[in-house]
């Protein structure tokens, strides 16, 4: 089978899995539905923005005042009407399919930062939250739940400000005369965490009666997705995934190692720069809206690339469908009980024995 034949077989089957899991996660619920009433259903929800109203409102901000906020109210219009009762639609369109939806941009936007990352370091145990992203999110989250008045912009605005401020911070811990070593971004991410860690663990004794909301938040959830949510992340992890899907080729070469890439005209400090800053922006977006749900970046990525190979331009659009199928159907998992669960208590729970049966079987190595 030609490569290009072989890679639209693998990109095209893993795309018709995450539709399956899909639609299979949405007959799930107290009411079940049928499978072909969820279809239309899903259909009918399908809408194109029509229209955008601006509002412009004052945010107070503590020793700088009223900041001028900007918030946009999308029209939607839906091109399809089909005979759903109205109860059913409304399960569907309005409860369960945000959250599906939602699951499966964040488990896209997680396994692709995951393969990057263990591309970028050359390591098996590179994760998307290996520069600080989730523990920048932690804290910024955190604090916006424990003391609302520091930052007055919101849980999820707070989250994604915090991780990207802790990703780049160890960026520029880590680069010295334009240039940045792979294993000293590795040891300086070790240690941010760490001391973010720390941080958050000090807000959380302080939290008071937000200690629960904020645990919660901390071991990942989808239980208040919305449409808004999808909105928000949506276009951030697809220009993010496609940018990251261009620089497919020179990630190849960088296995190779940085001299070998540049031998061959990859332009290496920018190509990390690159890789770097979009995959950052990625698992942000991810994180600030579902909290930090661990070893979808992890294990997805070592799967489809034990199926596909080490291609790159093959293993980032097969690992976003992956790990999109993978988080709803752990989504799903976390809802079907007589408790939900938060979703990363689940993705924990069957990630971590199999990523063990992985290293048992010798299938955990350098790549």
């Amino acid at each position: 089978m030609r490569a290009h034949t072989r890679a639209s077989a693998w990109t095209a089957g893993t795309f018709l899995a995450l539709v399956a899991v899909m639609l299979t996660s949405a007959t799930v619920g107290p009411v079940p539905i049928p499978a072909d009433r969820v279809a239309l259903a899903a259909l009918d929800a399908f809408a194109v923005p029509s229209a955008a109203t601006f509002y412009v409102t004052p945010v107070a901000v503590p020793a700088v005042g009223a900041v001028p906020w900007v918030t946009v109210d999308l029209t939607y219009t839906s091109p399809l009407n089909f005979a759903v009762p109205a109860q059913q639609q409304l399960i569907v369109g309005d409860i369960r399919l945000p959250r599906i939806v939602l699951g499966a941009v964040v488990g896209a936007a997680l396994a692709v930062a995951g393969t990057v990352m263990q591309g970028f370091f050359r390591n098996p145990m590179a994760d998307p939250s290996i520069i600080g992203v989730s523990s920048g999110a932690a804290v910024g989250a955190v604090t916006a739940i424990a003391f609302p008045l520091l930052l007055p912009f919101g849980v999820q605005v707070s989250a994604f400000v915090g991780a990207l401020v802790a990703a780049f911070g160890v960026y520029l811990l880590a680069t010295e005369g334009g240039r940045t070593p792979v294993t000293t971004l590795l040891l300086a991410g070790v240690a941010v965490q760490t001391f973010l860690g720390a941080i958050t663990s000090y807000v959380i004794v302080h939290s008071g009666d937000s200690i629960r909301e904020a645990m919660y938040w901390l071991m990942g959830h989808l239980h208040l997705a919305n449409w808004s949510d999808v909105e928000l992340t949506l276009p951030v992890v697809l220009v993010g995934s496609l940018v990251l899907l261009a620089y497919g080729r020179d990630l190849n070469v960088l296995l190779a190692g940085e001299e070998d890439a540049h031998t061959l005209g990859v332009e290496v400090e920018r190509t990390k720069r690159v890789l770097l800053a979009v995959s950052s922006v990625v698992t942000a977006a991810a994180v600030s809206v579902a909290g930090v749900i661990g070893f979808v970046g992890l294990v997805v990525p070592h799967v489809m690339r034990l199926l596909v190979g080490p291609d790159h331009r093959v293993l980032l659009p097969t690992s976003a469908f992956a790990g999109g199928a993978f988080l709803v159907a752990a989504d799903t998992l976390a809802r079907a009980g007589p408790a939900e669960l938060p979703v990363g208590i689940v993705t924990a729970f069957v990630g971590a024995p199999f990523f063990l049966y992985l290293l048992r079987q010798r299938e955990v190595h350098a790549l």
